[in-house]
């Protein structure tokens, strides 16, 4: 039986081992991670990192993107954004949300490596990600002070944008097939629920 070489013999490392364990992260360690494509959340000391979105959410996601970044540049009142782009609503509770504006009297909130918390948030649902949006994601944005969420739903084919009101959401409309969303924050802004469905 020929011999093992000693190179052969060495155990190599789980590149996992290299990293703290799940709920042990910190923000030093979420910033030290390579450089990705991939949506990665810091929550509660755990890297977070939803599945691939889907390409009705893709879709949803760039009509809306290019009708309030169009809106928002022609007046002037601050920039949008699109994920992936670490957002952090409090030390150690940094999300990605799928489109974000932060208006220009917040200028200082945009950050070169992360932004702070944005005025509005947009969540494009998909059913592996629809309990986060719906429930983790709604208080942690509220909790943030995020003035406006808007929830996309590219399965139900609606539109759902809620307002903080005295640090919990009220429901401003929701709107569906035939119908135009609005939002109160930037006011003037409509979209037609078809046009971003596709």
């Amino acid at each position: 039986m020929k011999g093992t070489s000693s190179k052969a013999r060495v155990k190599m490392a789980p590149v996992a081992e290299l990293f703290p364990p799940q709920g042990e992260w910190g923000e030093e360690d979420y910033f030290s991670l390579p450089d990705t494509n991939r949506y990665v959340e810091l929550s509660d000391g755990r890297l977070v990192m939803p599945p691939h979105p889907t390409y009705s959410h893709q879709d949803a996601l760039k009509r809306l993107f290019l009708q309030m970044h169009a809106f928002v540049e022609a007046h002037q009142l601050g920039v949008v954004q699109i994920a992936p782009l670490p957002v952090r609503l409090w030390p150690g509770k940094i999300r990605e949300p799928d489109i974000f504006f932060i208006a220009k009297e917040h200028a200082d909130r945009i950050g070169e490596q992360v932004c702070g918390v944005p005025d509005l948030v947009v969540e494009v649902t998909s059913p592996s990600t629809l309990k986060a949006d719906r429930m983790e994601k709604f208080h942690e944005y509220a909790r943030a002070g995020v003035r406006e969420y808007w929830l996309v739903d590219p399965q139900a084919r609606t539109i759902e944008v809620y307002t903080l009101q005295q640090g919990a959401y009220l429901l401003r409309g929701k709107w569906g097939t035939g119908e135009t969303a609005s939002s109160e924050l930037l006011s003037g802004f409509t979209v037609r629920v078809d046009e971003i469905m596709g």
